[in-house]
C-alpha cells in the first residue's frame, strides 16, 4: 500500500493582515502577546533602522498610527524579534533597538522617557538605563527598558541633557558618572574616565 504524504505550505502573512489582527485584539493598553504562542509563519520584509523608522518592503512606513499599531505587537524572543498575534507569528529585523527614547522630564525623584511611538517609562528597577560603549571608539549608546526585553535607544540630545543633570556616585567599589531615578544609580562612565 502506498503511502501518501502532505505537505503543508506555511503562508507568511502580510503588513495588511497583521495589522488587522492587532486592531482586533486591543482593547486600550498592550495586548498580553507574553501569553500568545502561534505558531512561527517566517519573516516578513519589515526592518526598525537605529532611528526609529520602521520600513515595509524597503519603503518606510509613514503613518505613525501604523507604526504604533505593529509597537503594540512586538515581542522578543531570545535574540529575535517577532510580531505576535493571537494566530500568527512573524519574524523581523531591528537594527539596534526597536525604539528610539526621544525626550525624558523629571517627575518627582524619576526620569520619565517617551519614546517615538509615544510609550511612556520612568527609569528604575522595573525599567533600567543602560550604557553600551563601542570597544573601539568608546562612542557610548545609552539605552532604557521599555518592556518585556524591549529597549529603546537613548537619542543624543537627550543623553547630552542626561550628562547634564549626572553626578558621580560609588558603583561596585568605584566612583562612577551617572544618573539617578527613582532612588537608583545608573552608571555611565567611570570617573577616572573623564579626566
Amino acid at each position: 500500500m502506498a503511502k501518501i504524504m502532505t505537505t503543508q505550505k506555511i503562508v507568511t502573512p502580510s503588513a495588511e493582515s497583521l495589522a488587522s489582527s492587532a486592531r482586533a485584539v486591543q482593547k486600550g493598553g498592550l495586548p498580553p502577546v507574553h501569553l500568545w504562542n502561534p505558531p512561527h509563519c517566517g519573516d516578513i520584509d519589515m526592518r526598525i533602522a537605529r532611528d526609529g523608522t520602521w520600513f515595509y518592503m524597503g519603503t518606510p512606513i509613514g503613518r505613525h498610527e501604523l507604526v504604533r499599531l505593529f509597537s503594540t505587537i512586538l515581542r522578543r524572543d531570545g535574540d529575535d524579534y517577532v510580531l505576535v498575534t493571537p494566530v500568527e507569528k512573524v519574524g523581523i529585523t531591528v537594527d539596534d533597538a526597536p525604539f528610539v527614547a526621544v525626550d525624558f522630564n523629571r517627575r518627582g525623584d524619576g526620569l520619565e522617557f517617551e519614546t517615538n511611538v509615544g510609550d511612556r517609562m520612568i527609569a528604575g528597577p522595573e525599567h533600567p538605563i543602560r550604557v553600551v560603549r563601542d570597544p573601539e571608539t568608546g562612542e557610548p549608546s545609552p539605552y532604557v527598558l521599555v518592556r518585556a526585553n524591549l529597549e529603546a535607544l537613548i537619542d543624543r540630545k537627550s543623553f547630552y541633557r542626561l550628562v547634564e543633570i549626572g553626578e558621580h556616585a560609588d558603583h561596585e567599589g568605584e566612583e562612577w558618572f551617572g544618573v539617578t531615578s527613582e532612588g537608583m544609580f545608573f552608571p555611565i562612565i567611570p570617573a577616572a574616565e573623564l579626566e
